[in-house]
């Protein structure tokens, strides 16, 4: 399968590095970066074909073309594309960015499919969620779903609208985990320990209860109830999360973050 990357940060270089570690061909993946300095960076690490512009040669035989550049460029990409595709799988991974937008910068060009993928993909452990068009048959999305799952998990859409909901959990999601993880290891600092054994205590704590969940048949309510002793040290922590309503703050932000995700979308589909 020949990819085209459109953009070369840093999610496009996780799904490089991600292809290129299960054995996909260096010489079926091209990037298109306009900054030489990333260009050169590109190709002297991963050793694929880089191109400066959008231009037949990097997309013409592409099977599936990655928009993974900044939102507010991904207008100025589909338009430089419109007249290069013919039956290219079109996946963009850009934050807020609609189909329908993309349809209509395109052209008309409906093999459309949307991702959010999230930084764990940077090292293997990502989850992506994929949304496509009608228009894209069960090859198309196997190829769109292949070049996501070389980074990670997949999880399929039924509505295009969930993929604010993805992008809200998953997307940002990390950064909840970083904001809690933070705030294990500063008060660990606080109880006495150097910041190294601080910082160790807290990440395998969040690692091994992750590992654990992971490998319970478990709800994590029910997790939490058997680490939580009747009257113990962990009932009395809890009791002030729960007093603090620390998961009623933890959905608020999750659901703020859905509704800026569908700000995005009406923002940078605007035409005017």
């Amino acid at each position: 399968m020949n990819i085209t990357l459109v953009g070369g940060g840093n999610m496009a270089r996780a799904l490089l590095g991600g292809l290129v570690a299960h054995g996909h061909a260096r010489e079926a993946l091209k990037v298109v970066e306009i900054d030489p300095e990333a260009r050169a960076a590109i190709a002297a690490r991963f050793q694929v074909a880089t191109f400066a512009e959008i231009e037949e040669p990097a997309v013409g035989s592409a099977d599936v073309v990655v928009i993974a550049v900044k939102p507010h460029h991904v207008r100025t990409v589909a338009r430089d594309l419109v007249g290069l595709l013919k039956s290219q799988i079109v996946l963009t991974i850009a934050a807020g960015i609609r189909l329908d937008d993309l349809c209509r910068w395109l052209g008309g060009y409906r093999r459309l499919v949307r991702a959010m993928p999230n930084t764990p993909a940077l090292i293997g452990a990502g989850i992506a969620g994929l949304f496509a068009l009608p228009g894209v048959d069960s090859d198309g999305r196997a190829r769109a779903a292949a070049v996501l799952e070389a980074v990670g998990a997949t999880l399929w859409c039924e509505r295009e609208q969930d993929l604010d909901a993805v992008t809200a959990v998953s997307g940002s999601g990390p950064a909840y985990v970083f904001y809690f993880l933070e705030a294990l290891d500063a008060a660990a600092r606080e109880l006495g320990f150097a910041p190294a054994d601080a910082r160790r205590l807290a990440f395998a704590t969040f690692s091994g209860a992750i590992r654990l969940a992971e490998q319970s048949d478990s709800e994590p309510a029910m997790l939490r109830a058997q680490v939580t002793s009747k009257g113990g040290t962990t009932e009395r922590g809890i009791a002030v999360l729960e007093e603090a309503r620390v998961k009623d703050a933890l959905l608020a932000a999750v659901k703020a973050a859905a509704d800026r995700a569908r700000e995005m979308g009406e923002l940078f589909g605007s035409d005017s």
